[in-house]
């Protein structure tokens, strides 16, 4: 399968909600197309914004080893509850190359999510895996990882990014 290329921040798809529904066709192929550009740029974890879909999908590697991937597809994922427990590390996203900034997750998250029968499961994640699932899952919801940290911090950010892309600040 050929793998689409990623969307760029700050293209629209990165803002926009994906509305919960029941799993079909359309999820399914964007499923598949997700799973193979995760595989093909071996991701932590993608979501289907990154791809330019508007789908409620993520795709995460749920292997405590991050030097593995143990990809599972994750439709109509909802966080159920957070940990008090948080821990701050970098983040980064395939839709902004060469960029991280340090965020702040909750080391466990219970979660939610369709598999590709329309079957519900409920999941408990931990440390880097619930971190993964955290910002995918954000993603999908519309909300870009820099979001999560200072205006400062974001500034500086977007003013790296676009300096490395063409030289100069925007």
């Amino acid at each position: 399968m050929l793998v689409p290329p990623f969307v760029i921040y700050p293209h629209a798809a990165l803002c926009i909600k994906a509305a919960p529904r029941p799993v079909d066709a359309a999820m399914l192929a964007a499923g598949a197309a997700l799973l193979a550009a995760a595989q093909e740029v071996q991701a932590y974890g993608l979501a289907a914004a990154h791809l330019g879909f508007d789908q409620p999908l993520v795709v995460i590697s749920v292997s405590a080893d991050t030097t593995r991937r143990d990809y599972r597809l994750l439709y109509n994922p909802e966080i159920l509850r957070q940990s008090d427990e948080t821990d701050i590390a970098p983040e980064g996203s395939v839709s902004m190359p060469g960029i991280e900034a340090p965020v702040k997750r909750s080391r466990r998250v219970d979660l939610t999510y369709d598999d590709a029968n329309g079957q519900q499961h409920s999941d408990t994640v931990e440390h880097f895996v619930a971190r993964v699932a955290q910002h995918e899952i954000d993603q999908m919801n519309g909300m870009f990882f820099l979001r999560r940290i200072s205006l400062v911090k974001r500034d500086i950010a977007v003013r790296k990014y676009y300096k490395g892309l063409n030289g100069t600040n925007p």
